[in-house]
């Protein structure tokens, strides 16, 4: 009988090397910023992000729903007493109709779970943010 001891060999030092950069599937922020594409008509995010057909989304984890000041909201998103956090966050994006009824936004949802980390990823990467500009 013939057999390698190479890959025998070779296995315990391959799993020994650090991954650098690699992150599961659809978990990372640069995958969410792929999927924020999808938000970008109407949010926006980063130094200079202002509320547009939605409100800016920086420092999202933690502020209350429906209280960016420069956005005028839906009065079920601002009687809705969400906190934004993870949780909150990720029921939203899969079904925002099912979360706050009669809310403005409209948009179907996502439904890939790695998706919606990813996208959670990329957001919580403002948290720290400028605040918005000042509205025109």
């Amino acid at each position: 009988m013939k057999f390698s001891l190479v890959p025998t060999l070779l296995t315990p030092l391959l799993l020994s090397l650090p991954l650098q950069g690699c992150t599961p599937s659809g978990t990372d922020a640069a995958t969410g910023a792929r999927v924020f594409r999808q938000c970008a008509s109407c949010h926006q995010v980063g130094a200079n992000a202002r509320a547009g057909f939605g409100p800016q989304l920086n420092g999202l984890f933690g502020r209350r729903a429906g209280s960016a000041p420069d956005f005028v909201y839906s009065e079920a998103m601002r009687r809705s007493g969400i906190v934004w956090d993870e949780r909150t966050l990720a029921a939203f994006v899969r079904a925002p109709d099912k979360v706050v009824p009669e809310t403005k936004m409209r948009f179907w949802g996502l439904g890939d779970e790695n998706q919606i980390q990813a996208l959670l990823a990329y957001l919580r990467s403002f948290q720290d943010a400028d605040r918005p500009a000042a509205p025109r």
